[in-house]
């Protein structure tokens, strides 16, 4: 198992985060007209950025990026924070000030992506020579405060709207599922990823595996919400 892991790990991350970016393409006539539409972009930004992200594979051996040997650019710690772990976090806070209808919900979340995007900034900013060589756990779990807020202040909306009658057809619901139980998993990890530099492969194995299984979840979950749900034409606020 840990050596099936270790060789398609990404192959299998990378599958079910394309498969969902390419269903929310081949469904995007159907929610074009609502703000899911911006939901379908953010999948295929994360398939891209992902991508990208193993550029460090080619970096050794003479490969494709040999050039950033001995550069701060050798790993891509300071990507995972920029396009995961901050932009993610804003896109989430942007979906949700479009879709929740309670303006107090929509001024929380305002201001609190505000401010997580101004401790993220400041963060880096006096840490830098860390942002190259490490993730931080700070900016993860305010970020995770941030999605649980978002996931939050939608469902309370659902308990006390009509929408509870409907909710399972909802594409918004399956999305604050996913999304929640991802980051309810994933958070506590932050805190152990000091591990990973000490070589302790059981640590290393059991981390990938629940980040494995998560993403299977999360992606399998857009996957089949983008296909089965029906848009709603009411969830894009002006």
């Amino acid at each position: 198992m840990d050596e099936f892991l270790l060789a398609y790990k990404f192959l299998i991350t990378t599958g079910v985060e394309v498969l969902a970016a390419v269903t929310g393409l081949l469904f995007f006539k159907k929610y074009k007209p609502t703000a899911a539409r911006f939901f379908i972009y953010f999948l295929v930004y994360l398939t891209l950025c992902d991508f990208f992200a193993n550029y460090p594979r080619y970096v050794k051996d003479g490969g494709l990026f040999s050039f950033l040997q001995g550069t701060v650019f050798v790993k891509n710690y300071w990507w995972g924070t920029l396009f995961w772990k901050i932009g993610a976090i804003m896109f989430f806070a942007f979906y949700y000030n479009r879709i929740l209808k309670t303006t107090r919900f929509k001024k929380i979340l305002k201001v609190s992506a505000f401010s997580f995007l101004l401790f993220s900034i400041g963060c880096i900013l006096l840490n830098w020579d860390d942002y190259f060589i490490m993730s931080f756990p700070s900016i993860g779990v305010f970020g995770a405060f941030i999605i649980f807020l978002c996931t939050v202040c939608y469902f309370i909306e659902v308990l006390k709207s009509d929408k509870i009658l409907t909710f399972y057809k909802s594409l918004n619901f399956y999305i604050s599922f996913a999304i929640f139980i991802w980051w309810l998993i994933i958070t506590p990890l932050v805190f152990y990823d000091v591990y990973m530099s000490r070589l302790d492969w059981d640590f290393i194995f059991l981390r990938w595996q629940i980040y494995l299984m998560a993403n299977i979840c999360m992606y399998g979950i857009f996957t089949f919400a983008l296909i089965f749900c029906k848009p709603e034409f009411d969830d894009l606020s002006e």
